[in-house]
């Protein structure tokens, strides 16, 4: 469901339309084949440049988030084995890659998508819209952030133009909510495709409002498209943003004041001790 307040990216969405085809699943006996939320053929329909999906752990956001990724042609930082240059350095995220959709599609040509297995295996029964063809942009998770930084640290020393991309210091001599932030300012002034897999994580309350406001202000600019799995109530605080709840059942849009997580700050902050008495 579009949201008629939302500014669309420039020139249209990247990615439209999500279609699980989870009667397909070989098997229900583990994850991810077993997740409820994930049965059935189901489509989600993405109107708004921000989108995000919530859930409890183990209710398949994230692995649903690295899926949807994979079928776009983009994935995930690999991990590093060390992280100076010459020494054996991970991969960089991919910048761009086919349009994917059809089934069997694959990452980037050449590349082999460093996705934990069951993203990959979901990957294969996730089929994506993307109108305006082959997309640019990433995929962030907190887990393999360090890395990265490190990466983008070392490349700053041949490059000194990447350290001022990112504010003129370098990410790795800040805090890591401090590098985060600084990551987020200038990487996603660059129009394209960005999924987010928990991006509250080490970051503060007022980090977490700080990045609302970076959110906010890129859906005004309607340069870039966000999906963003995340706990965060603050986060998911973006007007007009759409909203996927993953549960008991079926993938369901609803409402930032209808989800779980926002009721239950609420109602905490309107009794913590009732919470704290158990």
């Amino acid at each position: 469901m579009s949201r008629q307040d939302t500014p669309p990216a420039a020139g249209g969405l990247w990615l439209e339309t999500v279609r699980i085809r989870g009667d397909e699943f070989p098997h229900r006996a583990e994850y991810p084949f077993d997740v409820p939320a994930l049965q059935g053929q189901q489509e989600l329909q993405f109107g708004a440049s921000i989108a995000f999906l919530v859930g409890e752990n183990g209710s398949g956001k994230s692995t649903l988030i690295e899926a949807i990724a994979r079928r776009c042609g983009l994935h995930l930082w690999s991990q590093p084995k060390r992280s100076r240059l010459g020494a054996g350095t991970g991969r960089p995220a991919a910048f761009g890659g086919p349009a994917c959709g059809a089934r069997g599609a694959t990452g980037g040509a050449g590349s082999q998508p460093d996705f934990s297995q069951p993203a990959r295996a979901l990957s294969e029964f996730v089929d994506v819209t993307l109108p305006r063809g082959p997309v640019r942009g990433g995929v962030f998770s907190a887990e393999s952030f360090r890395e990265w930084a490190e990466f983008i640290d070392d490349v700053s020393e041949l490059d000194p133009g990447q350290a001022k991309y990112h504010g003129g210091e370098k990410l790795t001599l800040r805090s890591r909510g401090e590098g985060l932030l600084a990551y987020f300012r200038g990487r996603y002034r660059v129009p394209g495709l960005y999924f987010l897999d928990e991006p509250e994580a080490a970051l503060s309350p007022a980090s977490q409002l700080e990045l609302l406001r970076l959110l906010s202000d890129y859906r005004q600019r309607g340069h870039a498209q966000f999906v963003i799995a995340t706990h965060s109530p603050l986060i998911m605080a973006v007007k007009g943003a759409q909203v996927f709840a993953l549960g008991d059942g079926p993938i369901l849009e609803t409402t930032y004041q209808e989800t779980e997580h926002y009721r239950l700050f609420r109602d905490f902050f309107a009794d913590p001790d009732r919470f704290a008495a158990g």
